[in-house]
């Protein structure tokens, strides 16, 4: 796409300077904060507020290395190519916080807004841009010449903060819902272990063996076909289908159908919360015994029984009925002998409905996050370029600055 704006290098319009603070802390030394790699690395803004690791520099090194308001600082160093040159921008600083190792600080020059420049950096032509001129085989990194070879379109100064705080204006609002995903996460672990966890000593509920609701289904599937057999994914995500390499000869591997609706897991992967309900849609798919499938009871709500392999305090403690000295599985058999608090199947269906709807409250904000993420992609891509331009009499407000 044909660039409106005029396009700079990166070393003609910042001053690079590349840190060589180290995390030591050393007798004699200042004491300061260090704004290290990860904090740059998850955190497109850095604020005062943030929490730094302590360490401690020389007076050079401080007079050097201090970060500024308005300062941009770069991931100079990864062990990809194209997972380099990560921005974040400094809004706001505590006394003595420098740039950490493995870091490069971008300080904008004259008519140049840092935060304007720390979204141009995250436009996808600059990434690429960052990979492919990044240097090494097995950790690459940028070096000075990299600096000159990328640029970057450049409006004039008063577009360029427009600009930025119209996109800042999608991060608050991904910003706002991500924490709202985390409280909503969280309360949803205490709800699992309110409602699935502590009532497992419930002295109404009855304790049963999972054999006397579980049956294993062995319908052999004659036709063998490899484009449709399951794998498991993660708990509470479901149930996928494999990938087929054609890395199995035909007989060589027995493959049992898969009915909608039968409970399933991973004989070596179920400690790690590896279980699934068969959907609708893979009804008839198929899979090998390491990967056996049960046919539930009506006294049993699948949804519960979900939910109830997937507390992490249950499923762990599924490996003391695994079998196996090195690489431990646990057979059907052996899932057949444990005892759980079963409740009725109203209240089944009552705790499976509340942690539903929780969940799917989760699912909703995350989808909403993702909308936000595509929306900001696509204004980046049209403004940063400027194929949308910013009305004047809004540019106007902030030459008024």
């Amino acid at each position: 796409m044909k660039e409106i704006f005029p396009e700079k290098p990166i070393s003609a319009i910042t001053k690079i300077i590349i840190s060589s603070v180290d995390k030591n802390t050393v007798p004699d030394e200042i004491p300061v904060f260090l704004c290290n790699y990860k904090d740059v690395y998850y955190n497109s803004i850095i604020t005062k507020n943030m929490q730094f690791m302590e360490a401690t520099a020389k007076k050079s090194e401080i007079d050097r290395f201090s970060l500024y308001p308005n300062d941009v600082v770069i991931t100079k160093d990864s062990e990809s190519a194209d997972d380099i040159g990560i921005p974040t921008y400094i809004q706001s600083i505590r006394k003595n916080l420098l740039c950490g190792y493995h870091l490069a600080i971008l300080r904008p020059k004259k008519n140049v807004d840092g935060k304007f420049l720390s979204f141009a950096l995250m436009h996808p032509r600059i990434s690429y841009d960052f990979s492919r001129y990044a240097n090494g085989i097995t950790r690459f990194g940028l070096t000075s010449e990299v600096y000159s070879k990328v640029k970057i379109p450049l409006p004039p100064l008063p577009e360029q903060k427009a600009i930025a705080d119209l996109l800042s204006t999608w991060d608050e609002a991904i910003e706002k819902t991500e924490r709202l995903i985390q409280a909503k996460e969280m309360r949803f672990k205490w709800l699992l272990q309110e409602l699935i966890s502590k009532p497992q000593k419930n002295k109404k509920w009855k304790m049963v063996k999972l054999g006397s609701f579980l049956t294993e289904s062995r319908i052999p599937d004659l036709e063998n076909n490899p484009k449709k057999r399951l794998s498991v994914r993660l708990h509470l995500k479901g149930v996928e289908i494999r990938e087929y390499r054609g890395t199995e000869s035909d007989g060589a591997t027995a493959y049992f159908i898969r009915k909608a609706g039968q409970f399933i897991y991973g004989k070596q992967n179920i400690f790690r919360g590896s279980i699934g309900i068969v959907p609708p849609d893979l009804d008839g798919y198929s899979s090998t015994q390491d990967i056996p499938a049960f046919d539930i009871s009506d006294s049993v709500c699948k949804n519960w029984l979900l939910f109830l392999f997937s507390y992490p305090n249950f499923y762990k403690k599924l490996e003391l009925y695994a079998s196996g000295s090195g690489s431990k599985r646990l057979h059907p058999i052996e899932l057949f002998k444990i005892k759980i608090g079963l409740p009725s199947i109203e209240e089944q269906k009552q705790i499976a409905e509340t942690l539903s709807t929780a969940q799917h409250e989760i699912n909703l904000l995350k989808q909403l996050v993702e909308k936000y993420k595509i929306q900001k992609r696509g204004l980046m891509q049209k403004m940063l370029t400027g194929t949308w331009r910013i009305k004047p009499e809004i540019i106007n407000q902030y030459k008024e600055e």
